[in-house]
C-alpha cells in the first residue's frame, strides 16, 4: 500500500474535516472554522498540517504547531491532532504521518515533540508508545465560562 504525504490543501478540508468528526470525535468542528482557523494558521506561520493520502484520498492528517519554551531555544513540535480512517488504521498510515512529522522536526533543528491525548484512546496510547513516545504527564484543560 503506497501512502504519499504532502501539505495541505484546501480541496482536502473535508476530508480532514470528517476525520476530526468521526476519529477524533470532535463534533464542534465544521468546514466553515475549520478553513477559518486554517487561514490563520497559515498567516501565522508555526503551524503545519500533513495529509496521508492514498490513490489521492486522504486517509489521514496531523496538525502540529511550532512552539516557543522557556529554556529551549527553538521550541518543539506539538502535535494537536493526528486521525486516520478507521478502514486505514493499522495499516501503518499513522507511523509514517508520525515520521514524516519527526523528519520535519529535524529538518527545523527540534529535538522534543509532544502530544496529549484522551484517557479513553487507548489503542492510540499503545500506538504512540509503539512508536517510542513516552507517557510522561497527563494534560490538563478548563473550559472557561465567558459570561
Amino acid at each position: 500500500m503506497e501512502i504519499k504525504i504532502r501539505e495541505i490543501v484546501a480541496n482536502d478540508y473535508t476530508e480532514v474535516v470528517f476525520l476530526w468528526n468521526d476519529v477524533l470525535e470532535i463534533r464542534n468542528v465544521n468546514e466553515e472554522n475549520f478553513r477559518v482557523t486554517k487561514e490563520k494558521m497559515k498567516e501565522d506561520g508555526n503551524y503545519k498540517t500533513f495529509v496521508a493520502l492514498f490513490e489521492n484520498d486522504v486517509v489521514g492528517f496531523v496538525t502540529i504547531v511550532q512552539a516557543l519554551s522557556i529554556g529551549i531555544t527553538i521550541g518543539y513540535l506539538h502535535i494537536q491532532a493526528l486521525a486516520v480512517k478507521k478502514e486505514f488504521q493499522y495499516r501503518g498510515v499513522g507511523t509514517k504521518l508520525l515520521r514524516h512529522t519527526e523528519n520535519y522536526a529535524k529538518e527545523l533543528g527540534i529535538s522534543s515533540i509532544i502530544l496529549c491525548s484522551g484517557f479513553k484512546r487507548t489503542d492510540a496510547h499503545a500506538f504512540y508508545e509503539h512508536n517510542g513516545y513516552d507517557k510522561d504527564s497527563y494534560c490538563f484543560d478548563k473550559i472557561i465560562n465567558l459570561d
